[in-house]
């Protein structure tokens, strides 16, 4: 797979791959001398179904950086399994990433967070009930990854000064990965919240578990798009996803491409 897309890359080589969530792919149409890649092209490499999610590899330079960017992810309710869920991490990785940025739309269930917050991954909680390593151990992973800390600390750290930079309020918190694709019911929110789950989402945990058993560094965002089933007497819907991150792409593709610039002039 990696083979098929790698000579459609204009000979790009990047090193950090970006996961775009939700509304939030935009920032692959600012990547400059972009090599593009629709999933359709590439060998046993399924569609998005989801609205929101344009489904393309686009391969270039962001803020001077070389980058790969997946705009439009898999989604374990489409009926992926969690491999498959956490394949793109691995054909990203092939292609020479070594640094991972994932983000997506998530409810906020901390009493603090508003729609239009991006919240700093610090932690998540697998709530999914499965694993993209288990089974026989894939050429390249760790066997026993550890995960006490998923989401690297330098990354955080250089999370937070990109935000005091571009001048972008930026919560923190831990994310919870439920299955989907139904919403969380409030019962189920107020288990969330005990947990210690401050957002609540349908994805990006499996991808985080594979590129940690690659080796790979990971940092974490979630645009708060709602506030979680119970909380506002409002139903929910994905109509009303996509209508946050459109209010906020700009902030989020302002962020994302101070923090990207960040990590090129890292040593």
């Amino acid at each position: 797979m990696a083979d098929a897309v790698r000579h459609r890359l204009n000979g790009s080589q990047p090193d950090i791959a970006l996961i775009l969530g939700s509304g939030l792919g935009d920032i692959a149409e600012a990547i400059e001398g972009a090599a593009v890649v629709p999933f359709e092209d590439i060998p046993e490499f399924p569609r998005p179904t989801v609205r929101g999610h344009a489904g393309r590899l686009v391969c270039g330079t962001l803020n001077a950086s070389s980058v790969i960017a997946l705009q439009g992810r898999l989604h374990m309710y489409e009926g992926h399994g969690p491999e498959m869920a956490g394949m793109p991490v691995r054909l990203m990785h092939a292609l020479g990433a070594h640094t991972l940025f994932v983000s997506n739309a998530a409810g906020g269930i901390r009493r603090t967070l508003v729609p239009g917050d991006l919240m700093l991954i610090r932690d998540h909680i697998n709530l999914m009930w499965c694993n993209p390593l288990a089974g026989p151990v894939q050429a390249g992973d760790l066997r026993f990854p550890d995960m006490s800390e998923p989401y690297d600390a330098e990354l955080i750290r250089q999370m937070r000064i990109a935000a005091r930079q571009v001048r972008i309020p930026l919560a923190e918190g831990v994310y919870a990965g439920l299955l989907g694709p139904a919403y969380e019911t409030p019962a189920e929110v107020r288990m969330l919240e005990r947990l210690g789950a401050d957002a609540v989402g349908m994805s990006t945990v499996p991808e985080v578990i594979v590129a940690r058993a690659l080796g790979m560094r990971v940092a974490g965002l979630s645009c708060i798009t709602n506030v979680a089933s119970g909380m506002s007497g409002m139903p929910l819907s994905h109509a009303e996803v996509l209508e946050t991150t459109e209010r906020v792409r700009h902030e989020f593709m302002a962020l994302v491409r101070a923090f990207v610039g960040m990590l090129r002039r890292a040593p």
